[in-house]
């Protein structure tokens, strides 16, 4: 199941991607791709739909955010010896834990807006993973802490 978010910024609209790769309208089904939605109940909802009724979405849509009403974006930094190596750090004997401001969650093809004045800038590319049920010592039980 490919889950997308489309549309306006801050409009966007719940989305899946069909086995011919486009993108259905999921707003009749689910209100949003959020936590809620990315539960077993909620994805299951999504199962039952039939892909075929659902709305196309025009191909040039813009891509959204992956999820919405993210309340908390939690970091796992340096957490593979090569970025320690590539960026000259000692290698951390747990992990280093850091936290950002959901804003900083963009769609696919959204400009990045830099600080005026910026001389030079570092980006990464973050893999996320969106918890939809009720979850807790995920980090102590992930790195046996």
């Amino acid at each position: 199941m490919k889950l997308v978010r489309f549309g306006p910024p801050g409009r966007e609209n719940p989305g899946i991607i069909d086995a011919d790769w486009k993108i259905r309208d999921l707003s009749k089904i689910v209100p949003d791709i959020g936590g809620d939605v990315l539960s077993p109940k909620g994805l299951a909802k999504i199962r039952k739909a039939n892909l075929k009724k659902l709305p196309v979405a025009r191909s040039d849509v813009r891509l959204g955010p992956c999820v919405a009403n993210t309340r908390h974006f939690i970091a796992i930094g340096l957490n593979y010896i090569d970025h320690a190596i590539e960026t000259n750090a000692t290698i951390p004997k747990e992990p280093i834990i850091f936290s950002k401001a959901p804003t900083c969650i963009r769609g696919a093809y959204d400009d990045d807006v830099l600080p005026k004045g910026s001389k030079k800038s570092d980006w990464e590319v973050e893999l996320c993973i969106v918890i939809g049920s009720r979850a807790g010592e995920i980090l102590k039980a992930a790195y046996g802490l």
